[in-house]
């Protein structure tokens, strides 16, 4: 079975977030908490606030901020290209599951090299979360799924309508934001993505 992995997006109040998040919660294999631009504080109420309502602490992944997850016994983190290095992650802390963004061949290798426990490549798609940015398209996903042994998740623009096309390509799963967290019906999206035959 694939992993469904939703990736909040950054532009909610903690709230709505919560909201959002629960009614997802079966329908999803992990939530990434991906909160640039709150408070340490904010994010930690959030993820206690989620806790207490039912939210399975291995369900949820902390993006960039080791002390965050730390602290509120989270022990998934995932880590931006540019974010705190991997190797020294796994090092001072072998009890984390640890993943890394990366966005070509070279990084994927690099990350599984530093004890990366998976990736997330993108963007396979363009998406407007990164507008501007040129799709890196499927074939690269199939190489470095080819080149690799940790699992690969792909992330950048994807659809019910395209995800056939990433499955394909034996990713192992693929990583949503805007199409579930910008949807007028967040739990309506995430059951199109079970839809697929793939999962």
């Amino acid at each position: 079975m694939l992993e469904l992995h939703a990736v909040t997006d950054g532009t909610k109040p903690v709230n709505e977030l919560i909201r959002i998040i629960l009614s997802i919660s079966d329908h999803v294999d992990y939530v990434h908490i991906r909160e640039k631009n709150k408070r340490p504080c904010e994010i930690i109420h959030l993820v206690e606030q989620l806790l207490a309502n039912g939210i399975r602490r291995e369900q949820l992944v902390i993006n960039d901020r080791l002390d965050v997850a730390l602290l509120t016994g989270v022990q998934n983190v995932h880590l931006p290209g540019t974010g705190l290095p991997v190797k020294k992650v796994k090092s001072a802390f072998p009890q984390i599951k640890a993943g890394v963004s990366v966005h070509s061949l070279d990084e994927a290798v690099k990350a599984e090299k530093d004890g990366a426990d998976y990736c997330f490549f993108g963007n396979v798609f363009e998406t407007n979360s990164k507008k501007g940015l040129p799709a890196k398209g499927t074939d690269l996903l199939r190489k470095i799924v080819g080149h690799v042994n940790i699992p690969i998740i792909a992330i950048g623009g994807i659809t019910p309508d395209n995800m056939q096309k990433v499955l394909e390509k034996k990713a192992s799963g693929i990583a949503v934001m805007s199409y579930i967290f910008s949807s007028k019906d967040p739990e309506s999206a995430a059951k199109l993505f079970r839809k697929g035959e793939a999962f």
